[in-house]
């Protein structure tokens, strides 16, 4: 009988912590599109205002030496839902290329656009995705915003707003017309009684610079540029709908079980006289393309500091899935950020840039421009002679040289030799 009773004991103990426990942390992906990694007020910024996500940074592990693996939308973007490198993934451009005799315009019109954009989504597929994994433990999830895999069900999210569209289609009302679809997601799940995943990706500060009147009277005299003031209003416009989703998790109630992830997808400088981009920002091989802060809030889990380890796109997803309780596949390359002890032991980090129409979707070296590695300060960037043939190699030192002016490589011989090395047993094409 005592037997018994102790058995009984030790079952009710074991059946109340398991009705105590709590649930799974829900999950909110705020993703800026085309935004320099310096263009915030916690970054240093003099003129921008971002006060949304100063607040958000003040409240998370934030790491402002952060990277994507490569400078352009969609390569980026799915790297950061699958936890791979472009040449993993397969996903290495924006677009297919344009067959001969075709015009850009005629070609995203036609049927062999769109098979072939199914051929860059079934590599997604193949590769795994976030939102898919989550999905076994329970979770919802809801795509916004820009998403270059045709329909939303190809990042297996459980729902969605992309509907085919070449980068977004109806998905890119998110930010710059409503929040209420994600609102509305975010009832569903808690009536439900399910942890969820949002995917926040307007495309915003992205072009067409459109910002509401009021915010470009506040920046059009502060710079003689108007190309850069409407890029400056777009950032504070698309900091605003940042504060707006905060509020609204923090406001249901939902802030103390609820992760906020933060990155951009690549770096963007305008063109003072143009508009549109300037060299060494988005498609450059150069960290006003590639480099972005990182952070992540989770209250009473997360300690908020600033790091000065690096840290990557690619570390969302172990990070993400091993707080959510999610067994963490073995491919993955990133590290859980945090994991102090993985941290510690990173010296080093990569990426690949990829010309903007693949060259062969299924074979990743047939469109390299550039490879680059990170180590301590040091950066490294080896062009690929077959689609970059002028370029040669570079090496700065970030720590003095940020905007990376000052070409190393030629006095620094050794140095590039033992980096070239951990390149090529990354990856050698």
């Amino acid at each position: 009988m005592k037997l018994f009773s102790a058995i009984f004991a030790s079952l009710s103990l074991m059946l109340a912590g398991i009705a105590h426990a709590a649930p799974p942390p829900n999950i909110v992906m705020i993703i800026s599109d085309d935004q320099l990694w310096s263009d915030y007020g916690f970054m240093g910024h003099k003129v921008v205002q971002t006060p949304n996500l100063d607040r958000l940074a003040g409240e998370s592990r934030l790491f402002t030496r952060g990277y994507v693996t490569s400078s352009l939308c969609c390569p980026s973007l799915a790297s950061m839902v699958t936890g791979k490198y472009p040449h993993m993934h397969l996903v290495t451009s924006n677009d297919p290329a344009i067959p001969a005799g075709m015009t850009n315009r005629q070609f995203q019109t036609s049927p062999l656009f769109q098979q072939q954009r199914e051929i860059m989504s079934n590599h997604l597929k193949a590769a795994g995705t976030l939102p898919a994994m989550l999905k076994e433990k329970g979770y919802l999830s809801l795509q916004t915003g820009k998403w270059w895999q045709n329909h939303w069900s190809s990042g297996g999210f459980t729902s969605g707003m992309t509907e085919g569209g070449r980068h977004g289609d109806k998905g890119l009302d998110i930010g710059r017309k409503t929040m209420q679809p994600i609102y509305d997601f975010i009832a569903d799940a808690r009536k439900q009684q399910k942890p969820f995943l949002v995917w926040y990706a307007p495309m915003m500060p992205h072009d067409p610079h459109t910002p509401p009147q009021r915010l470009l009277d506040k920046y059009k005299d502060k710079t003689p540029s108007l190309p850069v003031a409407k890029y400056w209003a777009m950032v504070e416009w698309f900091d605003e709908t940042c504060g707006e989703l905060i509020k609204h998790i923090d406001d249901a109630g939902l802030k103390e079980n609820t992760i906020f992830v933060y990155l951009s997808d690549n770096g963007w400088i305008t063109n003072p006289a143009k508009g549109g981009y300037a060299e060494k920002s988005k498609q450059s091989q150069y960290d006003g393309g590639l480099r972005t802060p990182l952070m992540v809030r989770w209250p009473g889990h997360v300690k908020p500091e600033r790091r000065s380890e690096l840290a990557q796109s690619i570390d969302f997803a172990p990070t993400l899935l091993k707080a959510a309780g999610v067994t963490v596949p073995a491919d993955l390359p990133g590290i859980d950020l945090l994991d102090d002890a993985a941290l510690a032991k990173r010296d080093v980090i990569f990426g690949e840039c990829f010309t903007h129409n693949s060259k062969d979707l299924n074979k990743p070296a047939a469109s390299l421009r550039w490879r680059w590695m990170i180590e301590g300060n040091m950066k490294l960037i080896v062009p690929d002679k077959a689609n970059q043939p002028d370029d040669v190699v570079e090496l700065y030192d970030l720590s003095v040289d940020p905007t990376e002016e000052k070409n190393l490589a030629a006095a620094n011989s050794g140095r590039v030799k033992s980096m070239s090395e951990k390149l090529n047993a990354w990856w050698k094409p």
